[in-house]
């Protein structure tokens, strides 16, 4: 049985209350925005494609922003567009995740 989406990435874009250092001040809209445009311009939008979803807290503030791609769970950090545009050609296209925006295991809230 296949999965519906080849690849799902979600973008924490949690918000903390009274200014807590959280993913939503360090450009994960810009981020997730980015994404969403370069996934469907690379045609790997919907069904058995990638899938780039929004998501609240995933409690690894200190490396953010964050995303992180499933099925196989490598988790992101990133910069700029030219970072998420990285992951997109390389990963999300290619399947080859990209080394040097992964987000060491150690790193969590």
């Amino acid at each position: 049985m296949s999965s519906y989406y080849q690849r799902h990435i979600f973008f924490c874009l949690n918000q903390r209350p009274n200014g807590e250092d959280c993913c939503a001040l360090h450009g994960a809209q810009a981020g997730f925005d980015r994404c969403k445009q370069q996934v469907k311009a690379a045609g790997l939008a919907g069904p058995g494609g990638v899938r780039v979803n929004k998501a609240g807290c995933l409690d690894r503030c200190a490396g953010g922003p964050v995303a992180v791609v499933y099925p196989e769970a490598v988790w992101y950090t990133f910069v700029d567009e030219a970072d998420i545009d990285e992951i997109v050609r390389s990963h999300l296209r290619d399947g080859q995740p990209v080394e040097r925006l992964m987000l060491p295991p150690s790193v969590g809230r």
